[in-house]
């Protein structure tokens, strides 16, 4: 009986021992496991958030590539192990990702796999040439500036944007606003979104109102832009957009000194001189009549509106105010607008200038010179 007790007893104890021998191997593989699959695998000095840009038609090697090169992998083997049992090496997906802090092997391949892009937030402001606004756009998104206006060429007529404008200058078919694209959008998906919202914005209203003005919703888009060089007043631009459209209806030049720097392509002048309205350019509404040929800015949509609903009035100057407040006085007559700019040009003098003011180069002597060509 003893010795019966004392054999079940070896053989509780070898099997002690092997329930052991296999919860230390389960363990040892379950903790394997869980180091390659749930485990951070994300290096330590990634303390926020960051993004990697996957190109397209990337491989496998380009991805761990661009992982190396931005230093975030602990283990990449664990990584490598991981992405060929899961298939990822099969499923390369380009675009932009945000890698989280202590991010493991298992989120960061499916994020990966799947696509799970962050899109890019593209605020589109004023831009005022067309490289500019390219640039901008290429410095976010995955296509280049050559791509966007190749692709803007070919789509502005084949999908029939505005057939009324003989125009094609890009910025007269973007309307400010915060956009969302992915960052591997290709250029032609770019300017479908952009054309899509600008046929959403030029709705049957605006387009009714446009007409009334006898203008295209182009011409709206080129008039608005110098609307929105001339004043940062928002409460002001439906007065001075009404005096452009006096001008522009009496058939005069429209003397709009904002079109001269755009001439030049020089945005720091502070003052425009009588030799600047010399400059040969048909952006230099002192020597063209009519508008540009193109923007001289990508408009607000407030300076768009204040074209379609100006404040009637009828006026044909105006001046900066003598304050400095930065709005304007306005006249009706060139005698007006002479007492309004010698009361600025007085201001200034007073508080700017501590030499012999230059008349022969004033304002007033530069509007009457062009009154006398419009008449």
């Amino acid at each position: 009986m003893f010795k019966k007790l004392h054999q079940l007893s070896k053989i509780k104890k070898i099997i002690l021992v092997w329930f052991m021998l296999m919860l230390c191997i389960g363990g040892g593989l379950f903790l394997r496991f869980y180091q390659n699959y749930f485990r951070s695998n994300i290096a330590n000095t990634i303390i926020k958030p960051e993004f990697i840009y996957i190109p397209t038609g990337s491989k496998y090697n380009d991805v761990l590539r661009i992982l190396d090169k931005n230093k975030l992998l602990v283990n990449r083997t664990t990584f490598m192990w991981l992405a060929k049992e899961l298939n990822y090496r099969e499923h390369i997906k380009p675009g932009k990702y945000k890698i989280l802090p202590n991010m493991s092997n298992w989120e960061l391949i499916n994020l990966l796999k799947k696509g799970v892009q962050t899109p890019v937030k593209l605020v589109i402001g004023k831009y005022r040439l067309n490289h500019q606004f390219r640039t901008y756009v290429a410095k976010h998104l995955e296509c280049d500036s050559s791509q966007l206006q190749v692709a803007f060429d070919s789509l502005v007529t084949k999908l029939n944007i505005d057939t009324s404008s003989h125009y094609k200058d890009l910025t007269g078919y973007v309307i400010q606003n915060t956009y969302e694209f992915w960052w591997n959008t290709s250029a032609e998906k770019f300017w479908i979104k952009i054309f899509d919202e600008y046929k959403k914005f030029w709705n049957a209203e605006r387009k009714r109102k446009a007409k009334l003005q006898n203008l295209t919703p182009y011409e709206v888009i080129v008039m608005a832009s110098i609307i929105d060089e001339e004043t940062a007043m928002e409460d002001e631009k439906p007065i001075i957009a009404q005096i452009y459209l006096n001008r522009y209806h009496k058939g005069v030049l429209l003397q709009a000194d904002p079109t001269v720097k755009f001439a030049l392509h020089d945005f720091a002048i502070r003052r425009v001189l009588f030799t600047h309205l010399k400059t040969d350019s048909p952006y230099n509404t002192y020597v063209t009549k009519g508008l540009p040929p193109g923007p001289i800015c990508i408009p607000s949509v407030k300076s768009i509106d204040a074209i379609l609903n100006p404040a009637e009035n009828k006026f044909m100057f105006f001046c900066a105010k003598e304050d400095f407040s930065g709005y304007h006085n306005y006249a009706e007559t060139f005698e007006e607008h002479q007492l309004n700019a010698k009361k600025y040009q007085k201001a200034f003098i007073d508080r700017f200038v501590l030499h012999k003011y230059d008349t022969s180069k004033s304002k007033i002597e530069i509007d009457s010179l062009v009154v006398k060509k419009n008449n």
